[in-house]
């Protein structure tokens, strides 16, 4: 985990945490004398703290958390959520998917998804005791099920990692053991964070303020809009005077050559091939940025091409397999995918549920692991899921150039839909970070030659601007349309150290039938 380095507040963001404190003392949260009231009152609404990359939105989010939980406030995460103390108050921390989720985990913010909250687990309750005494809450059970042994290998996982179900399973617990289905949250919560809010579309915002009387939207005006807002943000909806923007540059994020290409893009009479030239003079002078003439086929197994069209990511995609061998008929472990959503009718509804909670939503990222138990499910690490390894009814589908149907080699009757994931489109990877990222340039020149906008904003510039902003240490930007061989084969060694696997146990339950 990467602690956040000690901050010193510009002026933007003293304003910004001030307003935030103001709307806090709303809610009966006084940070300033660290006191909290009882929640009885309507809350202080929803606020918007928006501001490029690199603008401290993180790390002010991650100042207010500490300074909420030291006041008294409970936090509720996706790991587990026991019976709550009488008056207690909440706080969440929110993202919409698992991948943005777990980079604000690895900044040390206790974050989870926003379904997660929206839905709450149903747990048996021998073992509801169990996780009770792991968490503080109870006495230690006595179980039939479960010897002294058995308890005490929970216990001492539970001290190593904070992780309910991962201690569970230490026990030799499944998950279809302790949670037994899934149901809407009834009662509200109190304070809700959510970062990377410029992914938000309207029916989830309006989901979240029924939950959270107070609720604050962290967001990145300059990113792509949601499908259907017509090149807004949920937080452009709101008065001016519930939206706080930070203008200056964290002085942390100075010399980082990565974001001054991104803030270039701002610039209204930039145009194309200037920046081109930016990225070729700033790949000259800093090796986080590098001039690529060939994608990086070794990279694509764990960090996708970002590319604009669907015809390029098919074409990246097939070309990837080629390169290792890979079968049309099979796939390989190692092979990286994302999730398409869940095909399941209405009628399973709560395995749907089931499934989504677990880290199986659309856009989630995942790897191969290789076949089930059972015919048509699939073994699967879940990148940024609280209990990554899973195994599940799976629907992969390899697309190919000029084909209108994809080739499924391995398909339940229903379940989670995978597409390939060595590419992926820059919309698809809003809310997601990899150490190093690859750009696929001749796409954002297409962009640029059509003559597209959004928003008033060049899409070509939205475009670059989210891509560039998913690296973290280094950006390849690729200009040439071409693969270099991989170096190394596909593997799975490098996800042997995830946590304990809580799996989705092949079950009868787990692949419902018409």
């Amino acid at each position: 985990m990467t602690a956040l380095p000690a901050m010193t507040f510009s002026d933007d963001q003293a304003e910004a945490h001030d307003r935030v404190s103001a709307l806090l003392q709303v809610a009966g949260v006084d940070l300033d004398n660290g006191l909290v009231l009882p929640g009885d009152g309507p809350g202080g609404g929803a606020l918007a703290v928006t501001g490029k990359a690199g603008s401290g939105k993180t790390m002010l989010l991650a100042t207010l958390v500490k300074a909420l939980t030291e006041a008294g406030l409970e936090l509720v995460s996706g790991d587990y959520e026991g019976r709550r103390k009488k008056d207690s108050r909440t706080l969440a921390v929110l993202a919409p998917t698992n991948k943005a989720a777990s980079v604000l985990r690895s900044r040390g913010v206790p974050a989870t998804t926003i379904h997660r909250i929206l839905y709450t687990p149903i747990y048996a309750p021998e073992y509801e005791k169990l996780a009770d005494w792991l968490a503080g809450t109870g006495e230690r059970p006595v179980m039939e099920e479960l010897t002294d042994l058995a308890l005490d290998r929970a216990r001492a996982y539970y001290e190593t990692v904070k992780s309910i179900p991962g201690a569970l399973a230490a026990a030799g617990l499944r998950g279809s053991d302790f949670i037994k289905g899934w149901k809407r949250r009834e009662e509200p919560l109190d304070i809700g964070f959510v970062d990377e809010s410029s992914m938000l579309d309207e029916r989830q915002f309006e989901d979240l303020k029924e939950i959270f009387p107070t609720l604050v939207l962290f967001g990145d005006p300059a990113q792509l809009a949601p499908v259907g807002l017509s090149g807004e943000m949920v937080f452009d909806r709101l008065k001016p005077e519930r939206r706080i923007h930070l203008n200056r540059i964290h002085r942390q994020q100075d010399g980082n050559p990565i974001l001054d290409l991104a803030h270039a893009l701002g610039d209204p009479d930039l145009g194309f091939e200037e920046f081109e030239r930016m990225v070729e003079r700033a790949a000259a002078q800093d090796d986080r940025v590098h001039l690529a003439q060939r994608v990086d086929s070794d990279l694509m197994a764990r960090s996708p091409v970002l590319v604009w069209r669907n015809a390029t990511r098919i074409r990246l995609i097939t070309a990837f397999r080629a390169a290792h061998g890979a079968p049309d008929t099979e796939l390989l472990p190692g092979e990286p995918l994302i999730c398409d959503g869940i095909e399941l009718p209405l009628k399973h509804r709560k395995k749907r549920i089931d499934l989504e909670a677990r880290g199986l939503i659309k856009g989630a990222q995942a790897i191969y692991l290789g076949p089930g138990k059972r015919l048509g499910f699939a073994r699967l690490h879940i990148f940024g899921a609280e209990e990554p390894q899973i195994s599940a009814a799976s629907i992969i589908k390899i697309e190919k150039p000029d084909e209108e149907e994809p080739f499924i080699p391995a398909a339940a009757v229903m379940g989670a839909a995978f597409l390939h994931g060595a590419a992926v489109t820059i919309h698809k990877a809003q809310g997601s970070q990899w150490p190093e990222v690859q750009v696929f340039a001749p796409d954002l020149w297409a962009a640029a030659a059509a003559g597209r906008s959004e928003a008033g904003i060049a899409l070509w510039k939205r475009l670059a601007y989210v891509a560039i902003t998913r690296a973290e240490t280094r950006l390849h930007w690729v200009v040439r349309n071409r693969l270099a061989r991989p170096q190394q084969p596909l593997s799975v060694d490098d996800l042997k150290g995830a946590a304990a696997p809580f799996a989705l146990e092949p079950t009868t339950q787990d692949q419902p039938r018409d």
